[in-house]
């Protein structure tokens, strides 16, 4: 359960009236309770499950959470730490620059719920015809998730990912009782009507809209198609209008390792975030060619350097943190706030309920329809992709870093024993 009572917690009856006195800070705070208090109380005090809950008085989960997050910031209920934690033996000597770097609030399930798509991008990891789920599948996994999010007592959030989401026949039913459900919600996707757009933000605003491009005009438009650019910042314009959060994505490789940087600034304009990561020669990606080390190298320093002016520039490549310790600077969460979070704080659900440590590489875990997503999360081999590659866990960066699996596997070495090939050598204590 994500809350449990204030341990100081008093509650005092006065004719019809009741009262909540507790220490918040070490200072004893006195409320009348109004009905949303009692009821909060009464829900941890119990220890009800909100879903359980909703299916027996029809109310929605997000309603529940609401009420107990009241209880929270009126001081009455606690959070309890969250389950999704780094402490496997090997980090407990892994420089941590604080807490927030080793326990996750948020679980994350990146989902794939059609590999249908309007676009044959260039490098793109999975063009396969993988069968869909149908809708009442998918709602028992909606389920799943919640059940799992409450025992890890982590807030569930979603991304909602394809191909192209929206091209899933039930897509807004299934993004309907997600947000009834309470999880966090986000897309990445590809541009869509503004009929599109209307639609899921009239059900819920996401937290962030993810799109693609792939260097300046000439060179995203040879990777995804003629009209493809113009036809994305048009779209960002599009969000901004409905005051959806804006995300812009480059996998980086030789063709458009050039463009990194005048896309970067050019991009300020149309999103709130840009960022970037390493080509994983998987799928149609094959065709493509990684760029050198010492490119890489070079033009991470330089959007390292111009990041520090424009604030929308985000570091995900877990490599930047190699840089800023070398400059005595603040560090990164890296990849997923934690560095390489696969099977950490996300895993990846596609069409048919396989379920993968990562997206950008066969990564199998279990399939969905035959294991809960808690049985998934506690396996050997989900255990094996948390703790990455043996070659690491020396390093300084180890918590926060480990490189990038998937690009690790695409030069044909072994994630679990070889080192980023990018790597430029551990930080040894």
């Amino acid at each position: 359960m994500l809350y449990s009572l204030n341990p100081t917690l008093r509650i005092e009856r006065v004719g019809e009236e009741y009262f909540l006195s507790f220490l918040v800070n070490g200072n004893l705070k006195k409320i009348k309770a109004n009905p949303w208090d009692l009821l909060a109380v009464k829900i941890v005090d119990e220890a009800h499950n909100l879903l359980e809950l909703s299916r027996a008085y029809g109310t929605q989960i997000k309603f529940l959470q609401k009420i107990l997050a009241y209880g929270k910031d009126r001081g009455y209920l606690c959070r309890n730490i969250s389950k999704i934690v780094r402490s496997e033996p090997p980090y407990q000597t892994a420089y941590f620059p604080n807490e927030n770097f080793k326990i996750s609030e948020v679980f994350t399930l990146q989902w794939h719920i059609t590999n249908r798509c309007d676009m044959k991008c260039q490098h793109c990891y999975d063009r396969g015809s993988i069968t869909e789920l149908p809708l009442p599948q998918n709602l028992k996994i909606l389920e799943d998730f919640y059940q799992f999010c409450e025992e890890m007592g982590a807030f569930g959030h979603i991304s909602f990912s394809g191909g192209n989401p929206f091209l899933y026949p039930d897509f807004l039913k299934l993004y309907q009782k997600a947000s009834e459900m309470g999880f966090g919600l986000s897309i990445l996707g590809n541009p869509v009507t503004e009929e599109a757009i209307a639609q899921i933000c009239e059900i819920e605003v996401p937290a962030y809209y993810q799109v693609s491009l792939e260097g300046l005009e000439e060179v995203n438009d040879k990777i995804r198609g003629k009209g493809h650019f113009k036809r994305t910042l048009s779209f960002l314009k599009l969000l901004e209008k409905y005051d959806v959060p804006r995300g812009v994505m480059m996998t980086l490789h030789e063709i458009n390792l050039e463009d990194l940087i005048p896309l970067a600034l050019y991009i300020e304009e149309f999103t709130d975030t840009f960022t970037f990561n390493r080509l994983s020669l998987v799928g149609e990606a094959k065709g493509l060619t990684p760029t050198s080390k010492e490119k890489f190298f070079n033009v991470l320093e330089r959007f390292l350097e111009i990041s520090e002016e424009k604030g929308y520039l985000e570091l995900k490549d877990n490599f930047f943190n190699y840089l800023l310790i070398k400059q005595g600077k603040p560090l990164s969460g890296g990849c997923t706030g934690f560095g390489c979070g696969a099977a950490f704080n996300f895993l990846v659900l596609l069409p048919n309920g396989e379920v993968h440590a990562c997206r950008k590489f066969p990564s199998p875990l279990g399939n969905i329809l035959s294991a809960s997503l808690k049985e998934i999360y506690y396996s050997e081999e989900a255990q094996r992709y948390r703790l990455g590659s043996i070659k690491c866990q020396g390093c300084k960066l180890y918590g926060l870093c480990r490189g990038c699996l998937a690009v690790t596997h695409s030069y044909n070495l072994d994630p679990f024993k070889e080192l980023d090939p990018y790597c430029p050598g551990p930080i040894i204590y």
